[in-house]
Protein backbone atom coordinates (compact mmCIF):
# COMPACT_ATOMS: atom_id res chain seq x y z
CA UNK A 1 0.00 0.00 0.00
CA UNK A 2 1.26 3.47 -0.93
CA UNK A 3 -0.02 6.88 0.10
CA UNK A 4 0.43 10.04 -1.95
CA UNK A 5 -0.86 13.53 -1.17
CA UNK A 6 -2.26 15.68 -3.96
CA UNK A 7 -2.51 19.42 -3.37
CA UNK A 8 -4.99 20.57 -6.01
CA UNK A 9 -5.38 24.34 -6.24
CA UNK A 10 -8.23 25.50 -8.46
CA UNK A 11 -9.40 29.00 -9.29
CA UNK A 12 -12.22 28.75 -6.73
CA UNK A 13 -11.07 26.26 -4.08
CA UNK A 14 -8.05 24.28 -2.97
CA UNK A 15 -8.06 20.74 -1.65
CA UNK A 16 -5.63 18.30 -0.12
CA UNK A 17 -6.52 14.79 -1.28
CA UNK A 18 -4.95 11.65 0.14
CA UNK A 19 -4.60 8.88 -2.43
CA UNK A 20 -4.07 5.28 -1.38
CA UNK A 21 -2.89 2.77 -3.98
CA UNK A 22 -3.54 -0.85 -3.08
CA UNK A 23 -4.39 -3.92 -5.11
CA UNK A 24 -4.53 -2.03 -8.40
CA UNK A 25 -7.11 0.44 -7.10
CA UNK A 26 -6.96 4.06 -6.02
CA UNK A 27 -9.04 5.46 -3.18
CA UNK A 28 -9.24 9.17 -2.47
CA UNK A 29 -9.95 10.97 0.79
CA UNK A 30 -10.32 14.73 1.13
CA UNK A 31 -8.29 15.87 4.12
CA UNK A 32 -8.53 19.64 3.79
CA UNK A 33 -10.56 22.12 1.71
CA UNK A 34 -10.20 25.88 1.63
CA UNK A 35 -11.35 28.81 -0.53
CA UNK A 36 -9.05 30.42 -3.07
CA UNK A 37 -10.16 34.04 -2.95
CA UNK A 38 -8.34 36.68 -5.03
CA UNK A 39 -7.50 40.03 -3.48
CA UNK A 40 -8.21 43.29 -5.32
CA UNK A 41 -5.93 46.21 -4.48
CA UNK A 42 -5.50 49.66 -6.00
CA UNK A 43 -2.73 48.25 -8.19
CA UNK A 44 -4.56 45.19 -9.53
CA UNK A 45 -6.00 41.74 -8.86
CA UNK A 46 -3.74 39.33 -6.96
CA UNK A 47 -3.72 35.77 -5.69
CA UNK A 48 -3.52 35.43 -1.90
CA UNK A 49 -0.36 33.40 -2.37
CA UNK A 50 0.94 33.32 1.20
CA UNK A 51 -2.48 32.26 2.45
CA UNK A 52 -2.47 29.41 -0.08
CA UNK A 53 0.92 28.25 1.14
CA UNK A 54 -0.34 28.45 4.72
CA UNK A 55 -3.18 26.11 3.71
CA UNK A 56 -0.69 23.75 2.04
CA UNK A 57 1.28 23.61 5.30
CA UNK A 58 -1.94 23.02 7.20
CA UNK A 59 -2.67 20.04 4.93
CA UNK A 60 0.79 18.62 5.65
CA UNK A 61 0.18 19.02 9.39
CA UNK A 62 -3.11 17.15 9.08
CA UNK A 63 -1.19 14.27 7.50
CA UNK A 64 1.71 14.27 9.91
CA UNK A 65 0.51 15.54 13.27
CA UNK A 66 -3.20 14.62 13.21
CA UNK A 67 -3.28 11.45 11.13
CA UNK A 68 0.28 10.21 11.77
CA UNK A 69 0.57 9.19 8.12
CA UNK A 70 3.71 8.14 6.30
CA UNK A 71 3.55 9.66 2.82
CA UNK A 72 5.25 8.23 -0.26
CA UNK A 73 4.98 11.49 -2.15
CA UNK A 74 3.55 15.00 -2.34
CA UNK A 75 2.52 16.73 -5.56
CA UNK A 76 1.03 20.15 -6.31
CA UNK A 77 -1.07 21.16 -9.31
CA UNK A 78 -2.64 24.55 -10.05
CA UNK A 79 -4.27 26.57 -12.81
CA UNK A 80 -2.01 27.72 -15.65
CA UNK A 81 -0.16 30.85 -16.80
CA UNK A 82 0.34 32.71 -13.49
CA UNK A 83 3.70 33.02 -11.78
CA UNK A 84 5.87 34.53 -9.09
CA UNK A 85 9.06 36.48 -9.70
CA UNK A 86 11.97 35.96 -7.32
CA UNK A 87 14.89 38.24 -6.61
CA UNK A 88 18.52 37.32 -6.08
CA UNK A 89 17.76 36.51 -2.43
CA UNK A 90 15.06 33.98 -3.40
CA UNK A 91 12.22 36.17 -2.12
CA UNK A 92 9.19 37.33 -4.10
CA UNK A 93 9.72 40.74 -5.66
CA UNK A 94 5.98 41.24 -6.17
CA UNK A 95 2.77 39.45 -5.25
CA UNK A 96 1.64 37.09 -8.05
CA UNK A 97 -1.14 38.58 -10.17
CA UNK A 98 -4.41 36.91 -11.10
CA UNK A 99 -4.78 36.03 -14.77
CA UNK A 100 -7.97 38.11 -14.92
CA UNK A 101 -6.07 41.25 -13.91
CA UNK A 102 -6.74 44.08 -16.37
CA UNK A 103 -3.08 44.84 -17.08
CA UNK A 104 -3.17 42.56 -20.12
CA UNK A 105 -6.06 44.39 -21.79
CA UNK A 106 -4.93 45.28 -25.32
CA UNK A 107 -1.64 43.41 -24.95
CA UNK A 108 -2.25 40.99 -27.81
CA UNK A 109 -2.21 43.83 -30.32
CA UNK A 110 0.81 45.49 -28.71
CA UNK A 111 2.72 42.22 -28.78
CA UNK A 112 1.77 41.44 -32.39
CA UNK A 113 3.18 44.85 -33.35
CA UNK A 114 6.59 43.51 -32.30
CA UNK A 115 6.25 39.82 -33.20
CA UNK A 116 3.51 38.83 -35.68
CA UNK A 117 0.80 36.46 -34.48
CA UNK A 118 1.80 33.78 -36.99
CA UNK A 119 5.39 33.75 -35.75
CA UNK A 120 4.37 33.41 -32.12
CA UNK A 121 2.10 30.48 -32.97
CA UNK A 122 4.74 28.80 -35.13
CA UNK A 123 7.14 28.97 -32.18
CA UNK A 124 4.75 27.91 -29.41
CA UNK A 125 1.55 26.41 -30.86
CA UNK A 126 -0.49 28.02 -28.07
CA UNK A 127 -4.00 29.47 -28.21
CA UNK A 128 -4.04 33.26 -28.08
CA UNK A 129 -5.53 34.62 -24.87
CA UNK A 130 -4.57 37.92 -23.20
CA UNK A 131 -4.07 36.11 -19.89
CA UNK A 132 -1.12 34.03 -21.17
CA UNK A 133 2.14 34.53 -19.31
CA UNK A 134 3.78 36.06 -22.37
CA UNK A 135 1.39 39.01 -22.37
CA UNK A 136 1.58 39.43 -18.61
CA UNK A 137 5.35 39.78 -18.89
CA UNK A 138 5.15 42.06 -21.91
CA UNK A 139 2.73 44.28 -20.00
CA UNK A 140 5.30 44.49 -17.21
CA UNK A 141 8.05 45.36 -19.66
CA UNK A 142 6.00 48.09 -21.35
CA UNK A 143 5.08 49.63 -17.98
CA UNK A 144 8.70 49.58 -16.80
CA UNK A 145 7.92 47.24 -13.92
CA UNK A 146 10.55 47.43 -11.16
CA UNK A 147 9.68 43.85 -10.23
CA UNK A 148 10.62 42.55 -13.67
CA UNK A 149 13.86 44.51 -13.60
CA UNK A 150 14.75 43.05 -10.20
CA UNK A 151 13.71 39.46 -10.96
CA UNK A 152 16.27 36.70 -11.36
CA UNK A 153 13.87 33.76 -11.64
CA UNK A 154 10.31 33.09 -12.78
CA UNK A 155 8.40 30.21 -11.19
CA UNK A 156 4.88 29.25 -12.19
CA UNK A 157 2.47 28.87 -9.28
CA UNK A 158 2.99 25.14 -8.59
CA UNK A 159 6.73 25.56 -9.11
CA UNK A 160 6.70 28.41 -6.59
CA UNK A 161 4.99 26.27 -3.96
CA UNK A 162 7.36 23.39 -4.73
CA UNK A 163 10.28 25.77 -4.20
CA UNK A 164 8.92 26.81 -0.82
CA UNK A 165 8.60 23.14 0.13
CA UNK A 166 11.99 21.94 -1.14
CA UNK A 167 14.23 24.90 -1.96
CA UNK A 168 14.45 23.72 -5.60
CA UNK A 169 13.83 26.27 -8.39
CA UNK A 170 12.71 24.40 -11.49
CA UNK A 171 9.74 24.48 -13.86
CA UNK A 172 7.66 21.44 -14.81
CA UNK A 173 6.89 21.37 -18.53
CA UNK A 174 3.10 20.90 -18.47
CA UNK A 175 2.70 24.19 -16.57
CA UNK A 176 5.51 25.85 -18.52
CA UNK A 177 3.79 25.02 -21.80
CA UNK A 178 0.79 27.20 -20.88
CA UNK A 179 3.00 30.30 -20.93
CA UNK A 180 3.21 30.82 -24.71
CA UNK A 181 6.98 30.97 -24.58
CA UNK A 182 7.68 27.22 -24.54
CA UNK A 183 8.40 25.39 -27.81
CA UNK A 184 6.66 21.95 -27.75
CA UNK A 185 8.52 20.78 -30.85
CA UNK A 186 12.01 21.54 -29.55
CA UNK A 187 11.03 20.88 -25.91
CA UNK A 188 12.72 24.05 -24.73
CA UNK A 189 12.03 27.68 -23.94
CA UNK A 190 11.29 29.91 -26.92
CA UNK A 191 14.18 32.15 -25.88
CA UNK A 192 14.30 33.92 -29.24
CA UNK A 193 10.76 35.15 -28.64
CA UNK A 194 11.86 36.40 -25.23
CA UNK A 195 14.72 38.38 -26.77
CA UNK A 196 12.51 40.00 -29.42
CA UNK A 197 10.15 41.26 -26.73
CA UNK A 198 13.07 42.51 -24.61
CA UNK A 199 12.27 40.11 -21.80
CA UNK A 200 15.10 38.92 -19.53
CA UNK A 201 16.20 35.37 -20.36
CA UNK A 202 17.84 35.12 -16.94
CA UNK A 203 14.45 34.50 -15.33
CA UNK A 204 13.79 31.27 -17.27
CA UNK A 205 14.25 28.26 -14.96
CA UNK A 206 15.52 24.78 -15.69
CA UNK A 207 12.80 22.50 -17.10
CA UNK A 208 11.75 19.06 -15.86
CA UNK A 209 9.27 16.39 -16.95
CA UNK A 210 6.06 15.38 -15.14
CA UNK A 211 6.81 12.79 -12.48
CA UNK A 212 10.27 14.15 -11.67
CA UNK A 213 11.33 13.64 -8.06
CA UNK A 214 12.12 17.24 -7.20
CA UNK A 215 13.49 16.78 -3.71
CA UNK A 216 12.40 16.29 -0.11
CA UNK A 217 10.74 18.56 2.42
CA UNK A 218 12.86 21.29 3.94
CA UNK A 219 13.77 20.42 7.55
CA UNK A 220 11.67 23.24 9.04
CA UNK A 221 8.57 22.18 7.09
CA UNK A 222 9.05 18.52 7.95
CA UNK A 223 9.44 19.36 11.65
CA UNK A 224 6.41 21.65 11.86
CA UNK A 225 4.17 19.22 9.97
CA UNK A 226 5.27 16.10 11.79
CA UNK A 227 6.29 14.41 8.53
CA UNK A 228 9.57 12.71 7.77
CA UNK A 229 12.18 14.90 6.13
CA UNK A 230 12.61 12.08 3.60
CA UNK A 231 9.12 12.52 2.11
CA UNK A 232 9.62 13.05 -1.64
CA UNK A 233 8.07 16.02 -3.40
CA UNK A 234 7.26 15.20 -7.03
CA UNK A 235 6.78 17.64 -9.85
CA UNK A 236 3.60 15.91 -10.90
CA UNK A 237 1.70 17.02 -14.00
CA UNK A 238 1.63 20.45 -12.38
CA UNK A 239 -0.98 22.03 -14.66
CA UNK A 240 -4.31 20.88 -13.26
CA UNK A 241 -5.62 20.02 -16.73
CA UNK A 242 -2.55 17.86 -17.42
CA UNK A 243 -3.26 15.93 -14.22
CA UNK A 244 -6.96 15.63 -15.10
CA UNK A 245 -6.21 14.33 -18.59
CA UNK A 246 -3.81 11.74 -17.13
CA UNK A 247 -6.83 10.33 -15.26
CA UNK A 248 -9.26 10.22 -18.21
CA UNK A 249 -10.56 6.61 -18.08
CA UNK A 250 -10.29 6.10 -21.83
CA UNK A 251 -8.82 3.41 -24.01
CA UNK A 252 -8.40 2.89 -27.72
CA UNK A 253 -9.06 5.60 -30.31
CA UNK A 254 -11.93 7.90 -31.19
CA UNK A 255 -12.29 9.81 -27.92
CA UNK A 256 -11.81 13.32 -26.70
CA UNK A 257 -11.99 14.85 -23.23
CA UNK A 258 -13.50 17.85 -21.51
CA UNK A 259 -11.86 18.84 -18.26
CA UNK A 260 -14.85 20.64 -16.80
CA UNK A 261 -14.57 23.24 -14.08
CA UNK A 262 -14.01 26.99 -14.02
CA UNK A 263 -12.68 26.41 -17.53
CA UNK A 264 -13.80 23.74 -19.96
CA UNK A 265 -10.73 22.41 -21.72
CA UNK A 266 -11.77 20.23 -24.63
CA UNK A 267 -9.35 18.29 -26.74
CA UNK A 268 -7.48 15.11 -27.60
CA UNK A 269 -4.22 13.48 -26.62
CA UNK A 270 -1.59 13.30 -29.37
CA UNK A 271 1.99 12.16 -29.82
CA UNK A 272 3.08 15.41 -31.49
CA UNK A 273 1.84 19.01 -31.68
CA UNK A 274 -0.39 20.23 -34.50
CA UNK A 275 1.00 23.61 -35.54
CA UNK A 276 -0.29 24.72 -38.92
CA UNK A 277 -2.42 27.41 -40.55
CA UNK A 278 -5.65 25.58 -39.75
CA UNK A 279 -4.96 25.17 -36.03
CA UNK A 280 -3.82 28.80 -35.94
CA UNK A 281 -7.02 29.98 -37.63
CA UNK A 282 -9.17 27.97 -35.19
CA UNK A 283 -7.03 29.14 -32.22
CA UNK A 284 -6.26 25.72 -30.76
CA UNK A 285 -3.48 25.05 -28.28
CA UNK A 286 -0.69 22.48 -27.92
CA UNK A 287 0.18 21.96 -24.27
CA UNK A 288 2.40 19.27 -22.80
CA UNK A 289 0.87 16.37 -20.90
CA UNK A 290 2.10 13.41 -18.90
CA UNK A 291 3.82 10.55 -20.70
CA UNK A 292 5.38 12.79 -23.37
CA UNK A 293 1.94 13.50 -24.81
CA UNK A 294 0.51 16.69 -26.28
CA UNK A 295 -2.82 18.03 -25.08
CA UNK A 296 -4.29 19.46 -28.27
CA UNK A 297 -7.25 21.42 -27.01
CA UNK A 298 -9.41 24.50 -26.91
CA UNK A 299 -9.88 26.64 -23.80
CA UNK A 300 -13.55 27.48 -23.23
CA UNK A 301 -14.87 29.77 -20.48
CA UNK A 302 -16.55 26.83 -18.70
CA UNK A 303 -18.51 27.12 -15.47
CA UNK A 304 -16.86 30.46 -14.72
CA UNK A 305 -20.02 32.27 -15.84
CA UNK A 306 -22.19 30.25 -13.46
CA UNK A 307 -19.71 30.70 -10.61
CA UNK A 308 -19.80 34.46 -11.09
CA UNK A 309 -23.60 34.52 -11.34
CA UNK A 310 -23.86 32.49 -8.15
CA UNK A 311 -21.50 34.90 -6.40
CA UNK A 312 -23.59 37.88 -7.56
CA UNK A 313 -26.85 36.27 -6.42
CA UNK A 314 -25.29 35.46 -3.04
CA UNK A 315 -24.19 39.09 -2.61
CA UNK A 316 -27.75 40.13 -3.44
CA UNK A 317 -29.08 37.91 -0.66
CA UNK A 318 -30.06 34.77 -2.60
CA UNK A 319 -27.59 31.98 -1.92
CA UNK A 320 -28.04 28.97 -4.21
CA UNK A 321 -26.07 25.74 -4.25
CA UNK A 322 -24.97 24.42 -7.63
CA UNK A 323 -27.40 21.54 -7.17
CA UNK A 324 -30.28 23.96 -6.63
CA UNK A 325 -29.33 25.93 -9.72
CA UNK A 326 -29.19 22.77 -11.82
CA UNK A 327 -32.68 21.78 -10.65
CA UNK A 328 -34.02 25.25 -11.46
CA UNK A 329 -32.37 25.10 -14.89
CA UNK A 330 -33.79 21.66 -15.62
CA UNK A 331 -37.27 23.00 -14.87
CA UNK A 332 -36.76 26.07 -17.07
CA UNK A 333 -37.80 25.92 -20.74
CA UNK A 334 -35.10 25.39 -23.40
CA UNK A 335 -33.59 28.64 -24.61
CA UNK A 336 -33.64 29.91 -28.16
CA UNK A 337 -30.67 32.24 -28.63
CA UNK A 338 -27.28 31.30 -27.17
CA UNK A 339 -24.45 33.41 -25.82
CA UNK A 340 -20.73 33.11 -26.47
CA UNK A 341 -19.29 31.88 -23.14
CA UNK A 342 -15.91 33.39 -24.00
CA UNK A 343 -17.35 36.92 -24.22
CA UNK A 344 -17.26 37.37 -20.43
CA UNK A 345 -13.64 37.03 -19.26
CA UNK A 346 -13.69 39.60 -16.45
CA UNK A 347 -15.31 39.19 -13.02
CA UNK A 348 -18.24 41.19 -11.67
CA UNK A 349 -21.92 41.84 -12.47
CA UNK A 350 -22.20 38.62 -14.47
CA UNK A 351 -26.03 38.27 -14.51
CA UNK A 352 -26.43 41.89 -15.56
CA UNK A 353 -23.73 41.65 -18.23
CA UNK A 354 -25.25 38.51 -19.73
CA UNK A 355 -28.66 40.24 -19.76
CA UNK A 356 -27.12 43.29 -21.45
CA UNK A 357 -25.49 41.00 -24.04
CA UNK A 358 -28.89 39.48 -24.82
CA UNK A 359 -30.78 42.77 -25.00
CA UNK A 360 -28.13 44.32 -27.25
CA UNK A 361 -28.97 41.59 -29.79
CA UNK A 362 -32.71 41.97 -29.45
CA UNK A 363 -33.14 38.77 -27.44
CA UNK A 364 -35.18 38.28 -24.32
CA UNK A 365 -32.84 38.03 -21.35
CA UNK A 366 -33.56 35.51 -18.57
CA UNK A 367 -34.80 37.25 -15.44
CA UNK A 368 -34.61 34.29 -13.05
CA UNK A 369 -31.64 32.21 -11.85
CA UNK A 370 -33.08 29.03 -13.40
CA UNK A 371 -33.36 30.57 -16.85
CA UNK A 372 -29.94 32.21 -16.60
CA UNK A 373 -28.35 28.91 -15.55
CA UNK A 374 -30.09 27.11 -18.42
CA UNK A 375 -28.81 29.72 -20.88
CA UNK A 376 -25.22 29.29 -19.65
CA UNK A 377 -25.33 25.47 -19.76
CA UNK A 378 -26.98 25.27 -23.18
CA UNK A 379 -24.47 27.78 -24.55
CA UNK A 380 -21.58 25.69 -23.18
CA UNK A 381 -23.02 22.54 -24.75
CA UNK A 382 -23.36 24.32 -28.09
CA UNK A 383 -19.73 25.44 -27.85
CA UNK A 384 -18.70 21.83 -27.20
CA UNK A 385 -20.42 20.86 -30.45
CA UNK A 386 -18.45 23.47 -32.41
CA UNK A 387 -15.13 22.46 -30.86
CA UNK A 388 -15.85 18.78 -31.53
CA UNK A 389 -16.49 19.53 -35.19
CA UNK A 390 -13.26 21.53 -35.41
CA UNK A 391 -11.28 18.74 -33.76
CA UNK A 392 -12.58 16.19 -36.25
CA UNK A 393 -11.76 18.56 -39.10
CA UNK A 394 -8.24 19.34 -37.89
CA UNK A 395 -7.38 15.69 -37.22
CA UNK A 396 -9.35 14.23 -40.14
CA UNK A 397 -10.71 11.47 -37.92
CA UNK A 398 -14.03 10.82 -36.17
CA UNK A 399 -14.64 11.19 -32.45
CA UNK A 400 -17.42 8.94 -31.16
CA UNK A 401 -17.27 9.50 -27.41
CA UNK A 402 -16.51 12.35 -25.06
CA UNK A 403 -15.08 11.87 -21.57
CA UNK A 404 -16.06 14.66 -19.15
CA UNK A 405 -13.89 14.72 -16.04
CA UNK A 406 -13.48 17.14 -13.16
CA UNK A 407 -15.97 18.87 -10.90
CA UNK A 408 -18.23 19.80 -13.80
CA UNK A 409 -18.82 16.11 -14.53
CA UNK A 410 -21.23 16.13 -11.56
CA UNK A 411 -23.58 18.48 -13.44
CA UNK A 412 -26.01 15.96 -14.89
CA UNK A 413 -27.96 18.55 -16.83
CA UNK A 414 -24.84 19.85 -18.57
CA UNK A 415 -23.76 16.28 -19.35
CA UNK A 416 -27.10 15.51 -21.00
CA UNK A 417 -27.14 18.81 -22.88
CA UNK A 418 -23.61 18.02 -24.10
CA UNK A 419 -24.73 14.60 -25.36
CA UNK A 420 -27.72 16.18 -27.12
CA UNK A 421 -25.65 18.97 -28.69
CA UNK A 422 -22.73 16.81 -29.86
CA UNK A 423 -24.73 13.72 -30.79
CA UNK A 424 -22.04 11.67 -29.04
CA UNK A 425 -21.91 9.35 -26.05
CA UNK A 426 -20.82 11.24 -22.94
CA UNK A 427 -18.91 9.34 -20.23
CA UNK A 428 -18.81 11.41 -17.04
CA UNK A 429 -16.29 10.95 -14.26
CA UNK A 430 -14.27 10.85 -12.22
CA UNK A 431 -15.11 14.19 -10.62
CA UNK A 432 -11.76 14.13 -8.81
CA UNK A 433 -9.78 13.49 -11.98
CA UNK A 434 -7.22 16.19 -11.24
CA UNK A 435 -6.34 14.77 -7.82
CA UNK A 436 -6.35 11.21 -9.21
CA UNK A 437 -4.06 12.20 -12.07
CA UNK A 438 -1.78 14.14 -9.75
CA UNK A 439 -1.40 11.07 -7.54
CA UNK A 440 -0.96 8.61 -10.41
CA UNK A 441 1.73 10.74 -12.07
CA UNK A 442 3.55 10.79 -8.73
CA UNK A 443 3.20 7.00 -8.63
CA UNK A 444 4.64 6.79 -12.15
CA UNK A 445 7.58 8.90 -11.00
CA UNK A 446 8.03 6.60 -8.01
CA UNK A 447 8.07 3.54 -10.28
CA UNK A 448 4.87 2.09 -8.79
CA UNK A 449 2.76 2.58 -11.92
CA UNK A 450 4.25 1.76 -15.32
CA UNK A 451 2.74 4.62 -17.32
CA UNK A 452 -0.43 6.31 -18.57
CA UNK A 453 -2.04 3.10 -19.82
CA UNK A 454 -1.81 1.42 -16.41
CA UNK A 455 -2.85 4.65 -14.66
CA UNK A 456 -6.05 4.79 -16.73
CA UNK A 457 -6.85 1.17 -16.02
CA UNK A 458 -6.54 1.97 -12.32
CA UNK A 459 -9.00 4.84 -12.78
CA UNK A 460 -11.45 2.55 -14.60
CA UNK A 461 -11.33 0.06 -11.73
CA UNK A 462 -11.54 2.69 -9.00
CA UNK A 463 -14.34 5.10 -9.89
CA UNK A 464 -17.98 4.83 -10.92
CA UNK A 465 -18.72 6.44 -14.30
CA UNK A 466 -22.01 7.65 -15.77
CA UNK A 467 -22.98 7.38 -19.44
CA UNK A 468 -25.29 9.80 -21.26
CA UNK A 469 -26.73 9.13 -24.71
CA UNK A 470 -28.08 11.81 -27.06
CA UNK A 471 -31.80 12.47 -26.74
Amino acid sequence: MSRFLAIDLGAETGRAILGTLEGGRLTLEELHRFPNTPVRLLTGLYWDTLRLFHEIRQALSICGRERKLALDGIGIDTWGVDFGLLGSDGALVDDPRHYRDSRTNGMLEKTFAVVPRQEIFAETGIQFMPLNTLYQLHAMRISGSPALNAATKLLFMPDLFNYWLTGEMRAEVSIASTSQFYNPVKNQWASGLFRRLDLPERILPELMLPGTRLGTLLPEIAESSGLSSNVPVYATACHDTASAVAAVPAEGDGWCYISSGTWSLMGVELDAPVINQQSLALNFTNEVGAGNKIRFLKNIAGLWLLQECRRAWTLAGSAYSYEELSKLAAAAPPVGDLIDPDAFPEPGRMPERIAEYCRARGWQAPDQPGGMTRLILESLASTYRKVLFNLETLLNQPINRVHIVGGGSRNQLLNQLAANATGRTIIAGPAEATAAGNILVQAIGAGEVSGLSEARKIVQRSFALETYQPE
